[in-house]
């Protein structure tokens, strides 16, 4: 896995590029972005080992509940208010 800080960070994305600023989830106010932690995006190929595979992805009767398929990013935000983060992420 490596990290991208800040926004430079936004375009280590497995789909849409992640935006610069978000919601606080815990607050409302803005978050701003603080690294990008991505996987795969190196060589794109699969690296040995990925967060896809620290659980199950079952969510049927009786399952473990949702989980990655696939490659991960993993953007961090932190707010200017409440200094609490809040995570998007996408997979490949």
């Amino acid at each position: 896995m490596q990290v991208t800080l800040g926004k430079d960070g936004c375009e280590k994305s497995w789909q849409d590029p992640f935006p610069e600023t978000i919601e606080c989830c815990h607050c409302g106010e803005v978050s701003r972005i603080a690294f990008v932690a991505h996987e795969g995006m190196e060589n794109k190929s699969v690296p040995e080992k990925c967060v896809c595979e620290l659980h199950n992805n079952d969510w049927g009767d009786g399952g473990e509940g949702f989980w990655m398929h696939d490659c991960g990013a993993f953007a961090i935000y932190i707010c200017k208010k409440c200094f609490s983060a809040t995570t998007l992420f996408n997979q490949a």
